[in-house]
């Protein structure tokens, strides 16, 4: 076994690899950007190494540098984690020409299925289904049309090196098709450097699970299914293992086909073998399909340790150190049911913008597995993926299971960023997905139901407003003998202002008079209870109150009574940024003529591309900023008049 390791990562999955090297009394080496010199890995590790700036090209992207300080100080071997340079061939080669140890696949199992076009070719050859499509080098516009048309629509664009649903497009119609072709190959162009495409069939009610396979490099077993379904504009929400109604014949040819293919390329280490699977006629072993393999461990890796006790980093330590598998396929065994939910610091309302933001608080309950590469007091920066946490569960049953993840879903605790928790919790809740009736389009069907912004209750409103009067425990504290005390004060939520009166009855009761309502709190041992409903978790921060209540998480801000109105600054004619972000390209000039939907510049964030449009129709005039501008949220970048 290895004595020290260098984790060329990040984040949660940087934690989560010290975690395991530490239950293998394996010392670990972290490295970091400008961003993240005070981040949780940092802190975790037994040592850090600096090694740039914060833009992952300036760091984590710097296979030099990491090689750099895995030799410097002493590292035997390098855990790339996930993203980044973890399936970098030519990363793989230099770690090895260093001396090092790459824990993970070799070089050329990372090439052979790097690039989905051969990846299906070798598939086909090693007798894994494929999905009907094309896969030729000829990216000739004309030709991928005249393909698209003999597969018949609707067909899916994707990029032949990405991931993450990035260069993806489902086209319906063949009129679109030229239009969904030049943005899948731009945005793979900036997300892979490479705007590669292929053209394949798209399943009407399509189902993504995936298979866990691990090797040694000479032989190869699978650790079954997981069900990935649940996802947004094809990135995942909320993962589970086993899939629901899995039936026994498909689970054995889903676990040959991902074994047969991770042999095929001799295989080291954790990999997964994904599926697109056609539930239109329930699950059946005759329609599974390959679509890719991710040669690293997944994001949602978590719930199938969850249901085969198997801790998969320890394994990927302990082959990459020259062991062989440590199970054999007949000692693998699935127990119980587990669910995984992706939090994230986003605008659920704005369109699931990512978002940023200090975290004045980060709470999880306890019995609930939460990955987390933050803490309460850290930034969630603009540079890097915007997750908070993973939230796992596992329970004997898969009702059970889903009933532990609502439940933790509710008693999670995030304030000072928006977050996707309420989202979590209406998926959590959605009758179709208890029932196990999932596919790839049920959130987009009832994305508005699934969306709806929680509306703050009485209970709420007036939790808020006490916390905001902090009345003193002491009975006579501000007492008078003419008339009762109160309290007049305002808070504000979602924009609105609600003035409200606090009356004290004495040291352990108040009443609340808000929106037109009036009730009675109680306090016990510091905590106030309205009308004797249950306790409300409150917590106050130096700029706001956020109220947890069943049905959502609830941001307030005290009004300074002596503080002047602000005024509006904008005029409503500027197009904003809605995010940070770099701005890719800008289509406008001053003085050009728009209507109402015209593209007005791109906006990259997150590794996502977003069109920013006018919103009316109207004449440019000023552009204030280029390509390659990194801007901030709210700022102005394309301002409009009216046309005369």
């Amino acid at each position: 076994m290895f004595h020290k390791i260098l984790i060329a990562n990040r984040g949660e999955i940087a934690c989560r690899i010290i975690e395991s090297a530490r239950k293998l009394g394996v010392a670990t080496v972290a490295v970091y950007s400008s961003a993240d010199a005070g981040a949780k890995h940092v802190a975790m590790a037994d040592e850090a190494v600096p090694i740039g700036g914060p833009a992952p090209r300036d760091s984590y992207l710097r296979g030099d540098a990491i090689i750099a300080a895995a030799k410097m100080t002493g590292a035997q071997a390098i855990h790339p984690g996930y993203g980044f340079l973890s399936e970098n061939p030519d990363f793989v080669d230099a770690v090895e020409q260093a001396g090092l140890t790459f824990i993970g696949p070799s070089a050329q199992a990372i090439r052979a299925m790097g690039l989905k076009d051969a990846a299906k070719k070798l598939m086909q050859a090693a007798g894994v289904p494929v999905v009907p499509g094309y896969l030729g080098e000829d990216q000739d516009p004309v030709n991928l049309a005249t393909q698209a048309a003999k597969i018949t629509y609707p067909v899916l664009i994707k990029a032949v090196a990405g991931g993450g649903g990035k260069g993806m497009r489902k086209v319906s119609d063949p009129k679109d098709f030229a239009d969904a072709l030049t943005s899948a190959k731009g945005e793979a162009a900036t997300a892979f450097g490479n705007d590669a495409v292929l053209i394949e069939k798209y399943v009407e009610k399509p189902r993504h699970i995936e298979v866990q396979v691990f090797g040694d490099g000479t032989d190869a077993v699978h650790l079954f299914e997981r069900d990935c379904s649940l996802q947004r504009r094809h990135q995942k929400v909320i993962e589970e293992a086993p899939a629901p109604d899995m039936p026994a014949d498909m689970r054995q040819a889903m676990g040959d086909a991902a074994v047969k293919a991770a042999r095929a390329i001799g295989y080291k280490g954790a990999g997964t073998i994904e599926f697109i699977v056609d539930a239109s006629d329930g699950l059946r072993a005759d329609r599974f399909w390959f679509m890719e393999m991710n040669t690293r461990l997944q994001v949602e890796h978590p719930v199938t340790e969850a249901i085969t006790g198997v801790d998969l980093v320890e394994w990927q330590l302990r082959v990459a150190s020259g062991e062989s598998l440590p199970r054999q396929q007949d000692e693998l065994t699935i127990t119980g049911h587990a669910f995984e939910a992706r939090l994230y610091a986003e605008d659920v309302p704005a369109g699931f913008l990512p978002a940023t933001g200090r975290l004045d608080h980060l709470s999880f309950p306890q019995g609930v597995r939460a990955d987390s590469g933050v803490r309460a007091g850290d930034v969630i920066s603009p540079w890097y993926d915007p997750m908070i946490a993973k939230i796992i569960v596992h329970g004997p049953t898969r009702a059970v299971a889903l009933s532990q993840l609502s439940r933790a879903l509710a008693q999670t605790q995030v304030a000072g960023t928006v977050t996707n928790l309420a989202f979590l919790g209406a998926l959590a809740r959605h009758k179709g997905f208890a029932r196990g009736d999932v596919d790839t389009g049920l959130i987009e069907r009832d994305l508005v139901a699934l969306t709806l912004v929680p509306v703050a209750s009485t209970m709420v409103k007036a939790l808020a407003v006490l916390a905001a009067a902090n009345l003193p425990d002491d009975p006579l504290a501000g007492f008078t003998q003419w008339a009762p005390l109160r309290h007049s004060l305002a808070v504000m939520h979602l924009g609105e202002r609600l003035d409200a009166v606090v009356e004290p009855l004495g040291a352990a009761r108040a009443q609340v008079m808000v929106g037109g309502v009036t009730v009675i709190a109680t306090r016990r041992a510091g905590i106030w209870q309205v009308d004797g409903a249950p306790h409300v978790p409150v917590v106050q921060t130096a700029s706001a109150i956020y109220v947890f209540a069943p049905e959502g998480a609830f941001a307030f801000a005290p009004v300074d009574p002596l503080a002047r109105d602000a005024v509006g600054a904008g005029d409503g004619k500027a197009t904003l940024s809605p995010m940070p972000g770099l701005v890719k390209a800008v289509f406008v000039t001053a003085g050009q003529s728009v209507q109402a939907g015209d593209r007005l510049c791109v906006l990259e964030a997150m590794k996502m591309e977003h069109t920013l449009t006018a919103v009316r129709d109207g004449v440019v005039a000023e552009v204030l900023a280029v390509a390659g501008d990194q801007v901030e949220a709210g700022v102005a970048l394309i301002v409009l008049e009216d046309a005369t």
